[in-house]
């Protein structure tokens, strides 16, 4: 789930773990991290990340059922009504996005690189988004979608679809909108050491009343913008496969005919173990920036992102019209998203970006590793904004979400924010 879909005097296991390793490795040794002695699932552990303010909800529990985790893709679209692609709009649980892509294909008799689709959907929810089949000729399959081959948890629904003249790429949505059920709620401040069922009404209602405001403050100001924990696999597995690639020598890209448009051969292809890489760094970097305070108003040499679109633009000094655009949320400090040409930022938030990577032995050998692929430097914002923010108590103890956020960010980054301890 992309997102599957992020604050200051809060210490974390996870900075603990990596400070720690700092003092023990030298930073610049070529040495390889001995991963036996180092906890991966610690440091990848999101829950560990720092909050600018303490979450209301002590404890709950989420994805109980599958209707607890709803998404819906959000893709505005004008169909043209011909063209060879089949567009497919599909409501489905208990699968994740890549297996319904592969019988989709062998629905429709066609490769896999011929099915389209925007993003990854949770497999533990229930998900609707996009597919687009390339069908030539229109020639559709004698029979309907109905795989048999899922399990008993399983379920896929066609509920639309649209001829078009395009194939469905990687990306194309605009955001996902969530419906999150949070249950068996154990608030904060209204928890007693030694009967935690022991609460007055006026309790009660005083911890709600906190979660609403906490609610309708993030919903106006947002929440810090970390990347998930399916970002990481499980236990952190995706780092240490990332650490594991690192260990061995980049390929040598492979001679080009000079009749040949490419410029150069393709990346290596480890997509998962790149991107696990370059999101823990900036999940470290974003939770230094939390602590200090400048996640969300911003340091000297920043670059920043303009709201709802890709474009970023630098400040050396920060000035009344800055801090009010920052504030009225039209632009957002960034952190890099790390690679080689990180050059746009300049002061503070440079030196804060290197101290973060130059203090953790296993930042800089992920680091190293991306500049040795040459993985170009990119910039992410720290703040993520959430749209239409709504709730409601379907009794005292649970709690119903209904939120937006633009693709690329992760709703548990929201959930986080507002429940302390979350369990699935």
């Amino acid at each position: 789930m992309t997102s599957q879909d992020n604050q200051n005097d809060i210490t974390t296991t996870a900075g603990a773990g990596l400070d720690s390793q700092a003092v023990a490795i030298d930073p610049t040794a070529s040495e390889q991290i001995d991963l036996a002695h180092m906890d991966i699932a610690a440091i990848t552990d999101t829950a560990n990340l720092p909050q600018p303010s303490l979450q209301p909800i002590q404890q709950a529990t989420y994805k109980a059922n599958t209707t607890d985790f709803i998404v819906n893709e959000l893709l505005p679209l004008d169909f043209t009504g011909e063209g060879e692609h089949l567009w497919l709009h599909i409501e489905k649980s208990g699968m994740n996005t890549a297996y319904l892509a592969k019988l989709l294909s062998e629905w429709a008799d066609i490769p896999l690189r011929d099915v389209g689709y925007s993003g990854l959907k949770d497999r533990h929810a229930l998900t609707t988004q996009w597919f687009s089949l390339r069908i030539p000729k229109k020639q559709l399959p004698p029979t309907e979608f109905a795989p048999v081959d899922i399990g008993e948890n399983e379920t896929v629904t066609i509920l639309a679809q649209h001829w078009h003249n395009k194939k469905l790429n990687r990306g194309t949505h605009r955001a996902n909108q969530f419906v999150i059920t949070l249950r068996d709620i154990q608030f904060a401040s209204a928890s007693d050491e030694n009967n935690e069922n022991n609460v007055s009404p006026e309790q009660l209602l005083s911890a709600k009343e906190a979660v609403e405001h906490h609610l309708t403050r993030i919903g106006e100001s947002g929440v810090p913008n970390y990347f998930g924990p399916q970002r990481f696999g499980r236990q952190g597995n995706n780092v240490r496969e990332a650490l594991s690639l690192f260990a061995r020598p980049p390929r040598e890209p492979r001679p080009q005919p000079k009749k040949s448009k490419r410029k150069r051969a393709p990346r290596e292809q480890n997509t998962m173990e790149l991107s696990a890489a370059r999101s823990l760094i900036f999940n470290e970097i974003l939770a230094a920036r939390v602590r200090d305070g400048s996640w969300n108003t911003g340091l000297a040499g920043e670059v920043f992102n303009l709201d709802g679109s890709g474009s970023i633009f630098t400040s050396e000094a920060l000035d009344d019209t800055l801090h009010a655009r920052i504030d009225s949320g039209d632009i957002h400090p960034t952190a890099v998203l790390w690679g080689t040409g990180n050059d746009k930022v300049t002061g503070s938030a440079a030196d804060l970006e290197s101290t973060v990577v130059q203090h953790s032995p296993l930042l800089m050998q992920l680091a190293t590793g991306l500049e040795q692929r040459d993985i170009k430097a990119q910039r992410r914002a720290l703040r993520l904004p959430i749209e239409a923010l709504s709730w409601e108590w379907s009794d005292d103890q649970t709690l119903v979400l209904n939120f937006t956020l633009t693709t690329g960010s992760f709703a548990t980054s929201v959930l986080a924010s507002l429940v302390q301890q979350l369990a699935s």
